[in-house]
């Protein structure tokens, strides 16, 4: 019998495998329906659905490798990172999914109550999130919502040589702003974001890109202490911060 793998677990939900196939365990069932419609409906290769039960869902490993990981060099080739721009491109371009994105509103009032919990508990310095917020603002305006991942890390992006041979994790999927998907790909990876929009082939506002990055990880930091990971690892959410003073 092949061994149980345990890629991911803390208390929302665990993800094990077990050989090729992957099983998904999600406390709200809910997050496992968005995922389940989301990959029927995107036009990029996604795993193969297996079965699903309330809580729990079976996929297909897909073939290849990772991108890449955040805090760890990437080996993918330019050309890999380039046709993983011309993924979301397609992606983008797709019908909306059903389910809308986070308001403006609720994304600012999120960002003020984790810059305020992250300097009240000495989680960061005072400077490193007022610098951050003050990069983040050019991000909270008016977007043409488009089909989002939504959780676009480069662990979730597969490449077999230069090839896209799937993207996982499907949970977050929801209408956003195209710029979110693109800076969630890059993030801690700026060296490859030129490689990105060339693939992706359109004009994009690069500022609003790095905007994210620093609205992403001070969103992140207080999720990732509290379940168990370190933001502060070499080249993770606490660098990339520190990288805009």
């Amino acid at each position: 019998m092949d061994e149980v793998e345990v890629v991911v677990a803390h208390s929302e939900r665990a993800t094990l495998r077990v050989g090729d196939v992957f099983l998904k365990v999600d406390a709200d069932p809910a997050r496992l329906d968005i995922e389940v419609e989301a990959m029927a409906l995107a036009p990029v290769p996604t795993p193969e659905v297996l079965w699903r039960k309330p809580s729990v869902l079976a996929i297909a490993a897909v073939p290849g490798t990772a991108l890449g990981r955040l805090g760890e060099p990437s080996t993918a080739s330019p050309t890999a990172w380039a046709t993983a721009g011309a993924a979301i491109r397609k992606l983008h371009e797709a019908p909306l999914p059903p389910r809308p994105g986070r308001s403006l509103d609720d994304l600012a009032a999120e960002l003020d109550g984790e810059c305020e919990w992250l300097v009240t508990n000495g989680v960061l310095s005072a400077e490193l999130v007022t610098r951050n917020r003050e990069i983040a603002e050019a991000a909270l305006r008016p977007w043409t919502p488009v089909f989002t991942h939504g959780d676009l890390q480069i662990a979730h992006v597969f490449t077999d040589g230069d090839e896209i041979t799937g993207v996982i994790d499907w949970s977050e999927a929801s209408q956003g702003d195209a710029l979110f998907d693109l800076a969630t790909l890059t993030l801690g990876h700026e060296e490859h974001l030129g490689d990105v929009v060339a693939g992706y082939g359109a004009d994009v506002d690069l500022d609003v890109i790095r905007a994210w990055w620093s609205l992403r990880s001070l969103l992140a930091i207080r999720w990732l202490v509290e379940h168990g990971f370190d933001p502060s690892a070499p080249g993770c959410e606490v660098d990339v911060l520190r990288s805009r003073l």
